[in-house]
């Protein structure tokens, strides 16, 4: 029994080894039939391929058929071979033409690149003027609106500049339509003559490609590094518009405290000539009075007028009692005259 299984394990690993050749030669076979059959499409055009099983019928029957007899003919090692060269090269060449394909749309897509980043620079530069010129320069600084003449006059130039530039490509392009006119009329007239290129004439052509090639490369390598220097422009730039509002907010204020100082100045500059004023006033009557003065040095001075004045009403005052005196004494002298008259008289 155990011998018998063991036949049946060893029997089992034949099969499958045999399956999986099989297996492995059906999919070689598969792939050979796939590369001869786009071998006879690309030869042979209206070559279709045969469906091995025929149409069936409603009954689920097949349709009766007329097979035709034919002669199976087997494929030598060496036509398979150049079968196999053939299909490689084709597959080649449609690399090559996939790839030439791709690198000119790739080149197409980076000229678009590059009309967009210069069209976004010049959209960047136009706003950058246009709030320059516009949005700061031309702002009523009485109002704070926008002066309606200078806009229309910075769009009117903008409107000349587009068209010019219109108009220089449009003359551009005349231009290199002529060019291509010229040069298709001397390729023609080339190949009316029969001229071809020779083989030294084809490699001093791929030297001068290779050449351009080069050339090509230093100035996309200048262009990448002109772009770097443009990016750390633009940073600069940004740097430096960061500080110019700065420096212009501070202008403003500048110019809000000089016109205040001014009004100030022109406040003090009246106050000056109304104190000048003032003191020319005073100038004048000081050099009057000092010519009254000097006029009147010669009159006796204040302090001998008060003195003399006291004397005097001291002498006043003194005369007045002499005077009292005088009245008494003459009072007395008639009182004794009297008296004396009456003595005399009685005696």
């Amino acid at each position: 029994g155990v011998t018998v299984k063991m036949d049946q394990g060893g029997e089992q690993q034949v099969l499958e080894g045999e399956l999986e050749d099989l297996l492995r030669f059906n999919e070689t076979l598969m792939r050979e039939n796939e590369l001869f059959e786009s071998h006879l499409q690309r030869t042979v055009p209206s070559f279709v391929p045969d469906d091995d099983d025929g149409p069936r019928g409603a009954g689920g029957r097949k349709k009766s058929v007329t097979i035709k007899k034919t002669q199976h003919l087997l494929l030598t090692t060496e036509q398979k071979y150049d079968i196999a060269v053939q299909e490689m090269e084709e597959v080649r060449d449609e690399i090559e033409r996939t790839k030439s394909n791709s690198e000119k749309l790739l080149d197409s897509l980076r000229a678009s690149m590059e009309e967009c980043d210069v069209r976004i620079a010049e959209i960047k530069k136009d706003a950058y003027e246009f709030k320059r010129d516009i949005v700061t320069g031309a702002e009523n600084f009485r109002t704070g609106k926008t002066i309606a003449e200078k806009a229309v006059r910075y769009m009117e130039e903008k409107l000349r500049a587009k068209g010019a530039m219109a108009e220089k490509l449009r003359l551009k392009n005349m231009t290199l339509k002529t060019q291509i006119q010229k040069m298709d009329t001397q390729l023609q007239q080339k190949e009316d003559m029969g001229e071809v290129l020779h083989v030294i004439d084809f490699d001093q052509l791929k030297i001068e490609n290779q050449q351009y090639l080069e050339k090509i490369e230093e100035r996309n390598n200048e262009l990448l590094r002109l772009k770097l220097t443009t990016g750390n422009t633009v940073q600069v730039l940004n740097t430096l518009k960061h500080r110019l509002n700065n420096l212009t907010s501070e202008s403003e204020w500048l110019k809000r405290e000089t016109n205040q100082r001014k009004e100030s100045l022109v406040k003090i500059t009246e106050e000056i000539s109304r104190v000048e004023q003032e003191k020319e006033q005073a100038a004048r009557l000081d050099r009057k009075l000092r010519r009254e003065e000097n006029t009147e040095s010669n009159m006796p001075q204040v302090l001998d007028y008060v003195s003399q004045k006291a004397e005097m009403y001291e002498l006043e005052r003194q005369l007045n009692a002499w005077n009292r005196k005088v009245e008494i004494a003459d009072m007395e002298a008639r009182r004794y005259a009297q008296l004396t008259r009456k003595f005399s008289g009685g005696s």
